[in-house]
């Protein structure tokens, strides 16, 4: 039955991963929130966390992006068009929520927004408030860190686990999450409740383990983080899993394969 499960979610990778075409180089118009906090409250549930995230450089994405919640934590490489004040290289943003302003695939924090701007240029591409921008998804990178499980509040021991996941490497999408007794190997799922949380009301006893499916290659894999929460796990502490995931996901987009900048 486990496997029967197991195809049939790669089957579900495969059909999301061939129509979105992440890496794919993009064209769309981009705005800025004038405050970083207004990215605290976002849809993934980061919280103020979201800010201490590659240096402040983070953005709501639209909905085809964020995939209710897949997408949170995906880095993307953006630059804008305009010559005299844009850099080539533009600026890597995180995925810290959702944009529900149908006309632009992003909203940046203004320090995302000013990055993507020659050296000093920032205060003048900031004056112009939106740009027209090309993006890409990125792997992302967290040299000094694994990926990381943080207690939510709403955790109620031993009834109710949600955790949160930080620092997610590579260029893939969690979507699914086992957790299981350290040195047992009775997996109870969780489920995604909202961005990059994840919950279930069946917590085993003791110190747990977690496993986790992930869009790589062109097909599902397995990521085992053997040793998570200890016994005495808390609400609101950050737990490094050990772990930490580098895979590439491979889409079906022939025609862009190479991700070349339009201009």
């Amino acid at each position: 039955m486990a496997a029967i499960g197991f195809v049939f979610l790669v089957t579900l990778l495969l059909a999301s991963s061939a129509a979105a075409c992440d890496r794919c180089v993009h064209q769309s118009k981009v705005a800025f929130f004038s405050k970083a906090q207004a990215l605290q409250s976002g849809a993934c549930g980061y919280g103020s966390l979201a800010t201490g995230f590659n240096d402040g450089r983070i953005a709501a994405a639209a909905p085809s992006i964020y995939k209710d919640g897949a997408g949170c934590g995906a880095c993307f490489q953006m630059r804008c068009d305009n010559q005299k004040i844009c850099s080539k290289e533009g600026a890597t943003v995180v995925v810290t929520d959702r944009n529900h302003d149908n006309k632009t695939d992003f909203v940046l924090s203004s320090r995302a927004f000013a990055a993507m701007a020659s050296n000093g240029m920032g205060p003048q591409l900031l004056k112009l408030g939106i740009a027209t921008v090309q993006y890409r998804r990125v792997p992302c990178e967290y040299k000094s860190k694994n990926l990381a499980v943080r207690v939510e509040e709403s955790s109620q021991k031993p009834h109710y686990l949600a955790i949160k996941l930080l620092y997610q490497g590579g260029q893939t999408e969690i979507e699914a999450v086992d957790v299981a007794k350290v040195g047992f190997a009775n997996w109870n799922f969780m489920s995604r409740n909202y961005g990059a949380v994840w919950d279930t009301s069946r917590v085993p006893e003791g110190a747990l383990q977690l496993r986790f499916v992930v869009t790589a290659g062109f097909d599902g894999k397995w990521y085992w983080a053997k040793s998570v929460l200890p016994a005495d796990w808390t609400n609101g502490a950050i737990y490094d899993s050990g772990i930490q995931i580098t895979d590439i996901a491979q889409e079906g987009c022939a025609i862009c394969d190479d991700g070349t900048w339009k201009h």
